[in-house]
């Protein structure tokens, strides 16, 4: 009952302010397959899934229509911005400190992802992680990206 948005639906448009700046409208990324995901830095398996990420979706789909995009949840700029610099991590990073493009899609619980389709439709919901569960998003993907 804490995930609004399902397989099927058409997701909810936001613009998200990503860490550099740049604002970033999920319905201008039509066209594209676009993971929509939900973190923090204080929870531990939002940080076993960034670890993955780079290698399993960021660089395996590197060069196709596809689009990473992890939104902080409920985090200020500047915890992101030390997050990222301890980690290493370069890709970019939305933020959305009061929860409200988070809200238009769940009520509880993270890490979360929306896999939207080229179409603008949800074509893959997930809370948690789970390598199981990650590598059957990736195989999703795949498809869709085709």
């Amino acid at each position: 009952a804490t995930t609004l948005i399902k397989k099927g639906d058409k997701a909810p448009d936001f613009t998200v302010e990503m860490v550099d700046g740049e604002q970033i409208t999920l319905s201008k990324l039509k066209g594209k397959v676009v993971v929509v995901n939900f973190w923090a830095t204080w929870c531990p398996p939002c940080r076993q899934e960034l670890k993955v990420v780079e290698k399993e979706l960021i660089n395996r789909f590197k060069g196709k229509d596809f689009v990473f995009l992890p939104i902080s949840r409920g985090e200020a700029k500047k915890t992101v911005e030390a997050f990222r610099k301890q980690n290493g991590y370069t890709f970019p990073m939305g933020l959305d400190p009061k929860q409200t493009i988070y809200k238009k899609y769940a009520s509880n619980y993270i890490p979360r992802n929306f896999v939207v389709g080229k179409d603008g439709k949800v074509i893959y919901v997930s809370v948690g992680y789970e390598p199981k569960e990650f590598a059957e998003m990736v195989e999703v993907i795949e498809k869709a990206v085709k």
